[in-house]
């Protein structure tokens, strides 16, 4: 998108020029552009300048260094300013290490995080935001029936990524924002896994809401409505995924993923790595005060150990998909 692409400007198609080199661009990429830049059908301009990005989402594709793909680090999207984690309540059932692995790269990346949970018609919330309770997390809550003010409310105005496992809803979610996106949505298998229906990222201009409120007078509307005529924003939805592999954060990155466990590290040797064998770490007596959960320590010495390679690269619900908190 041009760096000064307001909520009504065309949309252009433009392709790379060569004297970008290699130089990749990626999805919220802003960009300079010469040509026809009308957005007329057929006009094709180039990309000639990539702006400074002030912020660069990874994941790396798996924390498998044995598998064909290896560590290779992909980068999601640019410029993102909030990560919005869409995980289902049931069916498939939310998985904490998947989250957990999302906080890291949103906090790696210097995003803001936002928990999305799905499907909440078929359970409740209350064990998975018991699990993030020291975290102070934002959330927000999404049924089939229910109007989306909330979530509006939280997207207006910013550029926000949106990852999830298949099978969460998210196609489904942002069909919803976006009438006119047709995302492709996909069902949950007997074993509760979902299909992969996004195949790759793509920006999407979010509606303006209309500059009246009628919105706000309608029963039942919610309080948190956001401002009519307020800045619509940009939603970036990207393909689901099994695994947000952090290979590429660096183990002090990951610790801060955990802020909760932080302060309990204050009493550690240098250079203390924080394992279970490490008799002098001073996590687990963090944990036995009651300072934190012990879940949550559990998570972080296994993202620990799949960085390194030395564990199971594979979620524990993965291994164990009956685990109604799998990963936690």
């Amino acid at each position: 998108m041009p760096p000064d692409a307001g909520p009504d400007a065309p949309l252009v198609t433009a392709m790379r020029a060569r004297e970008l080199g290699r130089k990749s661009v990626v999805v919220g990429d802003r960009v300079g552009l010469v040509g026809d830049t009308s957005g007329a059908a057929g006009a094709l301009a180039r990309i000639v300048r990539i702006a400074e990005r002030t912020s660069v989402l990874r994941r790396t594709a798996d924390d498998d260094e044995t598998t064909a793909e290896g560590r290779l680090e992909r980068v999601v999207v640019a410029n993102a300013d909030q990560l919005v984690i869409v995980s289902a309540l049931a069916d498939p059932p939310p998985r904490t290490g998947f989250i957990d692995r999302c906080l890291v790269a949103a906090y790696d990346a210097g995003i803001e995080p936002l928990l999305c949970l799905t499907k909440a018609d078929l359970a409740g919330p209350e064990a998975v935001l018991d699990y993030y309770a020291e975290l102070e997390l934002p959330y927000v809550l999404i049924r089939p029936e229910s109007d989306l003010d909330a979530l509006h409310s939280l997207l207006a105005g910013r550029i926000s990524v949106m990852v999830g496992h298949s099978g969460v809803g998210k196609s489904t979610l942002v069909n919803r924002l976006v009438p006119d996106a047709a995302r492709a949505v996909g069902t949950v298998s007997a074993i509760g896994r979902g299909r992969h229906t996004s195949t790759s990222a793509v920006a999407l201009r979010l509606p303006r809401l209309p500059d009246d409120d009628s919105r706000r007078r309608r029963p039942g509307a919610s309080a948190a409505a956001p401002r009519p005529g307020a800045a619509a924003g940009w939603i970036v939805d990207t393909p689901g995924v099994r695994s947000f592999g952090l290979a590429h954060v660096s183990a002090d990155s990951l610790l801060h993923g955990f802020p909760d466990l932080v302060e309990g590290t204050v009493d550690c040797p240098a250079n203390c790595p924080h394992t279970p064998d490490e008799t002098a770490c001073g996590l687990d007596a963090w944990v036995a005060a009651g300072k934190a959960d012990a879940r949550r320590l559990a998570s972080y010495r296994r993202l620990l150990a799949s960085r390194s390679g030395e564990g199971d690269a594979r979620e524990p619900d993965q291994r164990n998909p009956g685990d109604p908190l799998a990963g936690s």
